[in-house]
């Protein structure tokens, strides 16, 4: 196999080779471009603290320490603000010797501040899953603005699968960029693609959205369903420039708009702490297609979902918030995000997750 991120057609035939297993057929749709959705299981753990099993342990023996209680999942079950749970996944692996995945939380989970990070047995980081791994897989999930009403099979994060070196150095990224734009407008490569934050709109003044305190319960299944201000303040400047609050989450989106060719994936990296006293609040995945295709090829701008630290922060317009980090592909996709694949997120601008109504 060529070394790369694996392809859909790819991970078909991993499941069918018995490298990933589940209690219950795959869905349709479940197999994205280049990555596997994970369906949560039937039972959840309220758990005391965060963990990881760490060398030589397993997940169930860290259950067995911290568990306070167990929840049935089976019609339906809220996940509290603020609680940290874990819950097993229908899927488990059994990987070939050179092939390791990565985790991330899927675009409608990171939207809503749900931190939801895979853990697995021996484990000694969030979201990775080693060379070879045999064993279980379960998400640790910590809703930090919103309860949540879950139930088995719900999807909320995804796995690619590696097969050897994938990355692209900045070299690699400079040429893919001379023949196949990956921005619009000039590259800021360094580690990656930099981008930054949008806050001098098109038209308009509505530059991103505060989660609210206080809120209901959003149930995971229901699509195009809440009303947006019964959860989130509009955020609106004719300055260019906001105030983070400390402790906030916003809804935010890039100035560039982004274009991932077929032949490639990315990945959104963690924030550095040099650019200031926030984070972009999730790592993430973009598929093959991204902006590529049915968005006319113009891209598509990235959501952003920012928490502020300690202090109150000056986010100026066009201040660096990140970058992405480009993967080849082992193999081409049969199918493409946006094209062929129905998509949510599209040709995106400033946009809440799938959740929320689309007219306020």
């Amino acid at each position: 196999m060529k070394n790369g991120v694996l392809s859909d057609t790819q991970i078909t035939e991993l499941v069918n080779a018995g490298g990933i297993t589940a209690p219950a057929p795959l869905q349709d749709g479940q197999v994205q471009p280049a990555s596997l959705d994970l369906r949560l299981g039937d039972r959840a753990f309220r758990v005391r603290a965060s963990f990881l099993a760490g060398k030589d342990m397993r997940v169930a023996d860290r259950l067995a320490q911290f568990t306070m209680h167990e929840i049935d999942l089976t019609g339906g079950a809220v996940l509290e603000k603020g609680c940290v749970y874990v819950v097993p996944l229908m899927e488990a692996l059994s990987l070939p010797a050179g092939m390791a995945g990565a985790a991330s939380a899927k675009s409608s989970t990171g939207r809503l501040d749900l931190l939801t990070r895979i853990i697995t047995d021996n484990g000694t980081e969030f979201d990775r899953v080693p060379d070879g791994y045999r064993g279980p897989l379960y998400v640790e999930i910590c809703p930090r603005s919103f309860s949540v009403l879950v139930q088995p099979g719900l999807m909320l994060n995804q796995i690619i699968f590696r097969q050897g070196h994938t990355l692209l150095d900045d070299a690699a990224l400079r040429t893919l960029h001379g023949t196949s734009p990956i921005v619009d407008g000039e590259a800021e490569i360094s580690d990656g693609l930099g981008f930054s934050v949008d806050l001098r709109p098109a038209s308009g003044d509505l530059v991103g959205y505060r989660a609210k305190p206080h809120t209901g319960v959003i149930d995971l299944t229901k699509i195009d369903h809440y009303a947006v201000e019964e959860f989130w303040e509009e955020i609106r400047t004719t300055e260019g420039r906001i105030i983070l609050d400390p402790g906030a989450f916003y809804i935010l989106v890039s100035r560039e708009a982004i274009a991932i060719p077929p032949d490639y994936a990315a990945e959104m990296a963690p924030y550095i702490a040099m650019v200031g006293e926030f984070r972009v609040h999730y790592a993430g995945f973009f598929d093959p297609g991204f902006g590529w295709d049915s968005a006319g090829g113009q891209g598509s701008r990235g959501v952003l979902e920012v928490r502020c630290h300690e202090a109150p922060f000056v986010l100026e317009h066009g201040q660096s918030v990140g970058r992405l980090v480009y993967e080849y592909m082992s193999q081409t996709p049969k199918a493409l995000y946006g094209r062929d694949i129905k998509s949510n997120y599209q040709g995106q601008g400033l946009k809440l997750s799938k959740h929320f109504k689309t007219t306020g």
